[in-house]
């Protein structure tokens, strides 16, 4: 590794990003940080939010999925291409995000200062950099949540139970050896799980409170977001939970399949009906 300027690769993960990849891309190519290059995976958009980006930001790398194979699929192709390129860090990063400057530089230096950081985050502001988005995770396992920290614990470095996919600067190390993000996590978890899968191979997961992103999180809540987040939810609790609490689970779930029934039979609240999909889904997946 280069231990004066370490080669980051910058994976950007596009579906219809139209409105927010550019800023993205020209906030990362501004920064102070001299040594990175872009790759930008593209999940088969259908906004022409690809074919802009290849023509004015021309020094990236672009890859084209033929179909939207989701998060953890579509940035694996994108972490391969870095890590075939020698990459000694890929920072995974949302298309609806805003870099500060110095951000990557701060990065590298926390995670150079660290050696056994396998993951660093910055502080993620939301839409209007007032509040904080992300300061670092919590899991509830009682309640089968993965819930976000938005006030940061201290202005030096500091431990988080997982980071979010936003935005992670992770090292060539934790790839070689844990792999890829579970492609069974087709949205949401798998940055958790990833967490999870670092942690226990040794590497600490740390946010740096020296830098801050801006993300703008053009994802509204619908039915489709629902489905997603309880079937990536289920999996991801039956995976990582100990015996003790996948008996609470059991029980848990119980609950809230009752209350799913009574939601679609009683209440008539047909919008349940995709939290029920995820339910039987999660069998295939599991």
């Amino acid at each position: 590794m280069n231990s004066t300027f370490p080669k980051i690769f910058v994976i950007i993960l596009n579906f219809n990003g139209k409105a927010t990849l550019p800023n993205c891309l020209t906030s990362v190519f501004q920064s102070d940080y001299s040594n990175f290059e872009i790759v930008v995976v593209d999940n088969n958009s259908t906004d022409e939010s690809f074919e802009k980006a290849k023509l004015s930001f021309s020094r990236s790398h672009f890859i084209k999925n033929s179909e939207n194979i989701g998060f953890s699929k579509g940035n694996n192709v994108g972490i391969r291409y870095a890590l075939e390129k020698f990459a000694d860090y890929v920072f995974v990063l949302n298309n609806d995000t805003i870099l500060e400057k110095t951000t990557l530089s701060s990065l590298i230096q926390t995670a150079e200062k660290n050696p056994l950081a396998g993951i660093i985050s910055p502080i993620i502001l939301t839409n209007n950099n007032q509040s904080v988005w992300f300061a670092g995770g919590k899991i509830q396992w009682g309640k089968m949540k993965a819930i976000h920290l938005t006030e940061k614990i201290s202005d030096s470095p500091y431990s988080s139970e997982y980071l979010s996919g936003c935005a992670m600067l992770i090292k060539k190390e934790v790839f070689k050896k844990i792999g890829l993000f579970d492609e069974r996590f087709f949205l949401y978890y798998e940055d958790a799980d990833f967490s999870l899968r670092s942690k226990k191979a040794g590497f600490e997961l740390l946010i740096d409170p020296t830098t801050t992103i801006q993300h703008l999180e053009q994802s509204a809540v619908n039915d489709a977001k629902n489905y997603w987040l309880v079937l990536s939810g289920l999996l991801f609790f039956q995976t990582h939970s100990s015996i003790f609490w996948k008996v609470w689970l059991f029980c848990y779930l119980l609950l809230r399949k009752t209350k799913n029934f009574y939601s679609i039979h009683i209440k008539k609240d047909f919008s349940a009906s995709k939290i029920h999909q995820a339910y039987k889904d999660f069998k295939k997946l599991y």
